[in-house]
């Protein structure tokens, strides 16, 4: 399957908003995690507008359809975070994520970044094995969300 990804504008809010809660949602349920108290779940259009503002935010079409999103920031230190990555529920499994996951990769070597985090559910086996399969590893865990997250981190140097 092929994909398009770019960065997000304005008119991307709403599909973005609909990704985000649809796919946290989900990862909520996997987690155990009360939906009601994730702030993915229930983030305005003002907070994705702020991001797009802020951070890099990209969306992938599928078809003409917004089918994925992923946010990074980027710090001075050279490291990046990425937050708010989900893709719609009907299409995971597809490439969707990878090829996220791809441009931002790219992204973040262009820019010299040399390290960049995210956290997942450590109990949401799916997901961390799609981030070792992109060269994460866990640097530390966690409960102060309530639930037991991991940091994990990906290194950049000449060779990925």
């Amino acid at each position: 399957m092929e994909f398009v990804v770019r960065r997000a504008t304005y008119d991307d809010i709403k599909a973005i908003k609909e990704i985000t809660k649809e796919a946290f949602t989900k990862y909520c349920e996997l987690a155990g995690i009360d939906p009601a108290k994730n702030a993915a779940v229930n983030e305005t259009e003002e907070d994705i507008k702020r991001d797009i503002d802020t951070k890099e935010v990209y969306v992938a079409f599928m078809d003409g359809i917004i089918v994925g999103t992923i946010r990074v920031e980027i710090f001075p230190d050279k490291t990046a975070y990425i937050s708010r990555f989900g893709v719609r529920l009907n299409y995971q499994n597809n490439g969707v994520g990878k090829a996220l996951m791809k441009v931002v990769d790219e992204r973040l070597k262009e820019l010299g970044v040399k390290k960049v985090y995210l956290h997942t559910a450590s109990k949401v086996r799916d997901l961390v094995r799609f981030y070792y399969a992109r060269g994460f590893y866990i640097v530390s865990t966690s409960n102060e969300s309530g639930y037991i997250r991991a940091l994990l981190c990906k290194e950049y140097d000449e060779e990925n």
